[in-house]
């Protein structure tokens, strides 16, 4: 056998014994997932006699929905939520599909007026929670919590460990200039929180991800990545955005990692993250594409969401022994 076979032949068996799999984390802003039980918080518009009509009918066309788009990205073993009303409506999801019969959730009530929350579900077979718990902050001009909580679970995958953190950030309500106070309130503590794992391990595995409610050029956002990575891009999709406003396409759902994913053997993937952008998630309004909503307005749309789901790809690399 000459040299050059010996070489190939040697670097074959080396790629059979080192194995390469991969995991998806991804992040999905649902659109006012709210059920038909009059609560605590201020759900009376999504009340089957509200001013949206919401019912049983739309509610479960709804979790189809999800659902759909949840198969269509693979079943990520982690889907960052938000607008999710309580933990029941996480569970109808779980319920709905027979690929999410393992997931669990991470869910904790917070205090937004709406009754909206940031939530995960996760893949309880190949994930266990070591630990796991909320931010909890007062906006400007207020003088308690009135806003979404920033959620945050640590996993461990196999021998390795790593932070997730859910973010759905105060609204433009009211003009971005004059709200723009309380979301860099919001990337302060979510900032904060960042550093304080980093400085106990420069190399912690971090996954931050959620609605910002600001572009990646805003000083909020800035904030968060002046310590982690952006993996969502202009390029992640063709439009440039997961999100349309009058007409114009940008990020407001972001994901960002922390340079520990470059150790180990669970790293992220080197190319970047993946706005979902399927034709039934789009629809034409006054001449634009735009995402495929559930309402426009008070009128109902049979849509998914005004959002667009984004996610990373994971590679774990780990040896493998010959049968």
């Amino acid at each position: 056998m000459n040299k050059t076979l010996v070489v190939f032949y040697v670097l074959f068996i080396s790629h059979l014994l080192i194995g390469q799999q991969s995991e998806r984390i991804a992040f999905y802003n649902v659109e006012n997932l709210f059920d038909t039980i009059d609560g605590p918080n201020n759900d009376e518009e999504f009340l089957p006699g509200g001013k949206k009509q919401w019912n049983l009918d739309k509610y479960k066309e709804k979790i189809i929905h999800i659902n759909k788009v949840i198969c269509e990205l693979n079943t990520p073993m982690i889907i960052g939520l938000c607008e999710i009303e309580n933990k029941g409506v996480l569970d109808d999801i779980i319920k709905e599909v027979k690929t999410l019969k393992n997931y669990q959730t991470v869910h904790h009530e917070s205090p937004d007026a709406r009754g909206i929350d940031a939530s995960l579900i996760y893949d309880s077979k190949k994930l266990k929670v070591l630990d796991h718990g909320f931010i909890r902050f007062v906006l400007p001009e207020q003088s308690a919590p009135a806003t979404r909580d920033i959620v945050w679970a640590q996993f461990k995958y196999k021998k390795e460990s790593f932070y997730v953190m859910v973010n759905h950030w105060p609204s433009r309500r009211g003009g971005a200039e004059k709200s723009e106070p309380k979301r860099l309130k919001a990337a302060q503590n979510a900032r904060r929180f960042i550093d304080s794992l980093l400085q106990i391990d420069i190399n912690t595995k971090i996954v931050f991800m959620g609605d910002l409610n600001d572009y990646p050029t805003n000083a909020s956002v800035q904030s968060i990545m002046e310590k982690l990575d952006p993996k969502i891009t202009s390029t992640s999709n063709r439009f440039g955005g997961t999100h349309c406003y009058k007409g114009e396409w940008n990020i407001l759902d972001h994901i960002c990692i922390s340079k520990g994913w470059n150790n180990g053997k669970l790293k992220t993937s080197p190319e970047k993250g993946i706005i979902l952008t399927l034709d039934y998630l789009l629809s034409t309004y006054k001449g634009s594409i735009v995402p495929f909503r559930t309402y426009g307005g008070s009128k109902y749309l049979g849509g998914y969401s005004d959002h667009l789901p984004v996610f990373i790809d994971l590679e774990i690399h780990e040896k493998t022994t010959r049968p």
